[in-house]
């Protein structure tokens, strides 16, 4: 029988992409015979403003058994509960995206159902307040959740807010330390196979070729391989997902470190505020077709927090999906991948999902097709789930102060995203798709704080009579309330913690 298993895998391309696959594979191959090498240049920049991530990277670097504390030192993190979202609705209102559950079910019937009819019933409490992630990001606390919660009400995830270039620093040394090659030199031709068009050896600048069984495209939006070599298609996603710019810039901490990412509704897009232990990531992302990159820029310098740390980063790109990401012997992670702008820090999670996936699939030197298929099948299936999600950002929003918001309003919705808002609006019941990121707290989240509510609620709530579900639900607040206020701030956290060294 012949051996066809992979024995070369090749990387191409550093940064978070190629360092969080590097890693992976190094630990994942530790005790097989599977070379691993990362091709980058560091004459060639890197993207790397994705400072903000969601609770899936936690499992993540605990799978590579990271230490998360070392972690966050190395990587100057702070921890986030969540995203506020400021202006969306209205200007002037704001709501937080948290991770974790709103409030307890009781007799199979969802929490959401109990809430909608209190609030029928006129009670003013907002849907935050029986969420315990939220209630501590507004007072700027923080804890890690207990291990074996004794309730539902202190059921809460987090996330990490870091560093994305130490974070790439981090995964390289760890996995130098498993074997992993690391050759700094530029790519200047991708050698196809005659015979099949797969990627046979890449040539470097200086003559040498470095050949390999199964490539790895993390070279970002230009995809040297996945496009450049393989010419797999792009999806454009813009009618849909409509800025295309961002521009993004440093500044010193100002205040107390938040345990959330902010993201402000603009004249013609969003900027986003990140804050970590030894700066603030700000960036400003928007539509060229409503305002263009000086003003835009002048816009974000102009209302920094803190002093300019370093010149501005211009980002242009187009939202959508490679149509292909896995294409014969060739699979792309990261921006190579396909892009969804940074508005619910979800580009280091599809990283992560991709790697994830590849290893579930992993093939052999045949490359059987139907690996590739279910491969490219799931992939467009996630992409389009968060597509999705953000898409209702744009369309909730009841501003009509500027152009760009009277057009976002006006946006189309694809069907599977119609469909779930329709059985939402009547009856409050929330589907959930195959390879959803975001559950249905998230999609509650946005719900409730843009004020999109069911026409009705579930009859079984009705058990309940007034007086009772009024009782029951303060006595969920004031547990949450009281959890929060015994935590410790979240600077108080990271400094006993945490900190990174001065």
């Amino acid at each position: 029988m012949s051996d066809n298993r992979i024995r070369q895998i090749v990387i191409v391309g550093g940064g978070t992409a190629g360092w969080m696959a590097a890693a992976s594979f190094s630990h994942h191959f530790a005790n097989n015979d599977v070379s691993i090498t990362v091709v980058e240049s560091t004459a060639i920049g890197i993207v790397g403003v994705g400072e903000a991530t969601i609770p899936a990277i936690r499992d993540y670097y605990r799978g590579l058994g990271i230490d998360e504390f070392e972690l966050m030192r190395a990587t100057q993190a702070t921890a986030k509960l969540g995203i506020e979202f400021e202006n969306w609705s209205r200007p002037g209102e704001s709501f937080i995206h948290p991770f974790g559950l709103f409030g307890a079910p009781a007799r199979d019937v969802p929490f959401h159902q109990y809430w909608l009819r209190l609030k029928q019933l006129g009670d003013p409490s907002s849907f935050g307040e029986y969420s315990l992630a939220t209630v501590l990001a507004k007072q700027n606390r923080f804890t890690r959740p207990h291990p074996k919660p004794d309730s539902p009400l202190s059921v809460f995830d987090w996330a990490l807010q870091f560093d994305a270039s130490l974070f790439a620093k981090y995964l390289r040394g760890y996995s130098l330390k498993r074997r992993v090659v690391h050759v700094d030199c530029k790519v200047i031709e991708v050698n196809l196979r005659s015979g099949d068009g797969f990627i046979e050896s890449l040539t470097l600048e200086g003559g040498d070729k470095i050949e390999g069984d199964l490539f790895i495209d993390c070279t970002g939006f230009r995809g040297l391989l996945i496009e450049g070599a393989l010419e797999s298609g792009y999806e454009d996603w813009t009618q849909w997902l409509p800025c295309d710019r961002a521009i993004a810039v440093p500044c010193t901490n100002v205040g107390p470190l938040t345990p959330y990412t902010r993201a402000t509704a603009l004249e013609s897009g969003w900027k986003w505020r990140i804050p970590l232990q030894h700066r603030m990531g700000n960036g400003y992302v928007f539509c060229s077709q409503f305002i263009d990159e000086d003003d835009a820029a002048a816009g974000l310098l102009g209302a920094l927090e803190g002093k300019q740390l370093a010149e501005p980063n211009y980002l242009r790109f187009t939202t959508g999906i490679r149509k292909k990401i896995w294409n014969k012997n060739c699979v792309a992670l990261g921006l190579a991948s396909g892009f969804l702008e940074p508005l619910e820090s979800t580009s280091i999670s599809l990283i992560e999902t991709g790697i994830e996936k590849l290893r579930r699939l992993f093939p052999d030197k045949t490359f059987n097709p139907a690996l590739e298929d279910e491969f490219n099948r799931i992939s467009r299936l996630e992409f389009e789930r968060i597509r999705d999600f953000l898409i209702i950002h744009y369309r909730f929003s009841k501003r009509d102060d500027t152009a760009f918001w009277r057009y976002c309003r006006q946006l189309p919705v694809p069907e599977p995203l119609a469909y779930k808002l329709e059985l939402f609006r009547t009856r409050g019941y929330i589907v959930r798709y195959e390879w959803e990121t975001f559950l249905d707290p998230s999609w509650l989240a946005m719900y409730a704080g843009f004020g999109y509510l069911p026409e009705s609620y579930d009859p079984g709530v009705d058990f309940f009579d007034a007086q009772e579900l009024r009782r029951i639900l303060s006595g969920m607040r004031q547990v949450i309330a009281q959890t929060a206020s015994a935590a410790p701030t979240h600077e108080e956290f990271i400094a006993r913690y945490c900190a990174a060294p001065c």
